[in-house]
């Protein structure tokens, strides 16, 4: 069956699983996401009020917190698991908790994944657990090693306690046949990060692929390393997994580059960063024999080019080796509409504590707002459905 080029216009499939009143509720949270000022505001004044402690975890979860969040606990994220697959959409799972300091906050973050490795081997809906590679060491300490400073002994002994975090949770998901996806990072970390992830995917990827690395193309530079690391890996005799998302830190680099005088590792325009965005998936699909690939967008241009190479190169739409992904809570049009049509589906599902899951919360929602157009094509779409539902 071919793709229809209107395919994300439907949204009677998007919203199937949504009632008029998490219609509603959806309407209201993306109106108030396409005001700047409203999001910086209510950020500002979310973070000052967990610094002082305030009760202020009850009315996240039950506003923004159940939008884009699977739930505090195993239980919660099971009733969220179950609706998506009722659709035939699986979940990455994503323990939502970020900027820690200490080896006891590490070590949590830990056994935190080895609790949801678990959970994953139970369930066949659990495509992946994403793990956030800072939340197992310094940002600090990545940044010596990246800069190929001297560490102390203490650091030292740090950075080996890190590298054993990562072997034990590779280690873990391979005996329990559960893929990882390791979180990209600032660039300032970024090849640090990529030197662990790269052995452990030569050493647990020999057979199936469980170990991902994620490749984000707002950077000049990463078509390229994407493609010298699947050649390398085809040297070295391993399957390399791949997430292609576009990137989630932009300003943040920009402005970096721009302060510290070097050049910025960020494509000069969107039409840049498109068009390596599409060149890795294609590149990706055209050695299925060796990659695994996640093509993680919100992009629809690329998710229907993604769908049309996959036929194009005859490749099942069921794959293992293909997983498209959007976030909970967004680009619904995107993901049930692939999942109609038998592609291998996906939600970026983070859970955890509310107060510890607020940071991401509210990093995601700063995200929303400097996207173009990305809020603004979810209300149509939403604003649409309830029309039509009238």
């Amino acid at each position: 069956m071919k793709v229809s080029p209107d395919i994300f216009e439907n949204t009677e499939v998007a919203y199937a699983s949504k009632s008029n009143a998490e219609l509603r509720k959806a309407q209201a949270l993306f109106k108030l996401f396409g005001s700047p000022l409203l999001v910086n505001t209510g950020s500002a004044i979310a973070n000052l009020a967990l610094k002082l402690r305030l009760p202020v975890a009850p009315l996240f979860k039950y506003t923004v917190y159940n939008h884009f969040s699977g739930g505090e606990t195993f239980k919660e994220c099971k009733r969220t698991i179950a609706k998506l697959a009722e659709s035939n959409i699986g979940v990455l799972l994503n323990y939502g908790v970020e900027l820690k300091e200490t080896d006891e906050d590490f070590d949590t973050a830990l056994q935190k994944n080895i609790e949801a490795i678990d959970f994953s081997h139970k369930n066949k809906y659990i495509r992946a657990i994403c793990v956030k590679p800072t939340s197992y060491g310094r940002f600090a300490l990545f940044e010596k090693v990246q800069n190929k400073e001297t560490l102390s002994a203490e650091e030292t002994a740090q950075y080996e306690r890190v590298r054993q975090r990562f072997d034990k949770v590779c280690q873990y998901a391979h005996d329990n046949e559960v893929v990882l996806y390791m979180d990209a990072e600032e660039s300032w970390i970024q090849d640090a990060l990529d030197e662990l992830t790269n052995e452990m995917m030569y050493k647990y990827n020999r057979k199936k692929c469980y170990v991902y690395n994620t490749i984000q193309l707002y950077r000049w530079d990463r078509l390229n390393y994407l493609k010298t690391e699947v050649a390398e890996a085809k040297v070295q005799g391993y399957l390399y997994g791949a997430k292609l998302v576009r990137g989630a830190y932009m300003e943040k680099e920009r402005e970096r580059a721009k302060e510290l005088g070097y050049k910025s590792p960020i494509h000069t325009n969107k039409k840049g960063v498109d068009t390596d965005f599409d060149e890795a998936v294609e590149f990706c699909l055209q050695n299925k024999e060796s990659v695994y690939v996640c093509v993680a967008s919100h992009n629809e241009h690329s998710n229907l080019l993604a769908m049309q190479q996959m036929d194009a190169l005859h490749i099942a739409r069921d794959t293992p080796h293909v997983v498209f992904s959007q976030l909970y809570g967004m680009g619904d049009n995107i993901t049930f509409n692939l999942a109609k049509q038998g592609f291998n589906t996906a939600k970026y599902l983070p859970y955890g504590p509310v107060k510890d899951v607020i940071p991401y919360l509210i990093r995601r929602a700063q995200e929303n707002t400097s996207v173009s157009g990305q809020t603004g094509r979810e209300l149509t779409l939403i604003n649409r459905e309830i029309k039509r539902r009238g």
